[in-house]
Parts: C-alpha cells; sequence; structure tokens
C-alpha cells in the first residue's frame, strides 16, 4: 500500500510558504526548493555564489538525512540562478557534492526568486 509521509527537520530552513520540506512517496522523496537561509536564524547567506550554494546544499543534506536518504539517492535536481553568469561557479560546486552516478538535472536562469535570491535547488530521491 502506497503512503505519503510529510518530512520536516529542525535542521533546514522552515517552509516559507504553505509546502513542506520534503514528501516522501512510496520509495520516492520530493524535496522542495532550498534557497540559502541559515536554519538556525533563518538569515540568508548573502556573501556570495559559492557560499549561497554550499548553503543550499547543507539544507538538502539536512532534509534528506531526516528521510533516510542520501546524495547518492538523488535521481533528479533542479537548479535555478538569478542569473547564468553564476553557472560556472555553481556547476563546480554541484560536482563536489555529486562525484559519481550523477543525477539527471537542468539549470535555468529565472526573473526572480524567493526572498531575491540568487539560488534555488530542489531534488528527487528515490531509494529502493
Amino acid at each position: 500500500m502506497s503512503q505519503k509521509i510529510i518530512i520536516n527537520t529542525s535542521k533546514a530552513p522552515a517552509a516559507i510558504g504553505p509546502y513542506n520540506q520534503a514528501v516522501k512517496a512510496d520509495k520516492t522523496l520530493y524535496v522542495s526548493g532550498q534557497i540559502p537561509l541559515i536554519p538556525e536564524t533563518m538569515e540568508l547567506v548573502t556573501s556570495g555564489i559559492e557560499d549561497e550554494t554550499h548553503q543550499v546544499f547543507k539544507n538538502i543534506q539536512a532534509i534528506l538525512e531526516e528521510a533516510g536518504y542520501g546524495l547518492e539517492d538523488v535521481v533528479k535536481a533542479s537548479i535555478f540562478l538569478s542569473d547564468m553568469d553564476y553557472f560556472g561557479k555553481v556547476n563546480e560546486i554541484y560536482a563536489q557534492y555529486f562525484t559519481a552516478n550523477q543525477p539527471a538535472r537542468e539549470c535555468v536562469a529565472v526573473k526572480t526568486l524567493p526572498k531575491n535570491v540568487n539560488i534555488e535547488i530542489s531534488v528527487i530521491a528515490w531509494k529502493a
């Protein structure tokens, strides 16, 4: 029988809207888009795209961990940037987190992101 389980952790930023950090449906985990918020203070990291990207991955990892998943279980990533000029730096950092069996992904530049951040990443993970 299929199950839908809501995943939330204090180790990642609280949702800033009517959604959850993640939802597990059977073996698939859907992680909501993460922006560079520090969970403890809910303050934005604004010291550059490198630090912002690392914070986003810290948030994603905390949510994955709470659900019993890891980066190795990610099958799809969606990256949203405020400016495609950030692509190179973000791609370098992304490669540090996904070192083998990289997931499918897309990366797009958008007009505006929540709280006017430079990056947002969502992922889908699957575990047998």
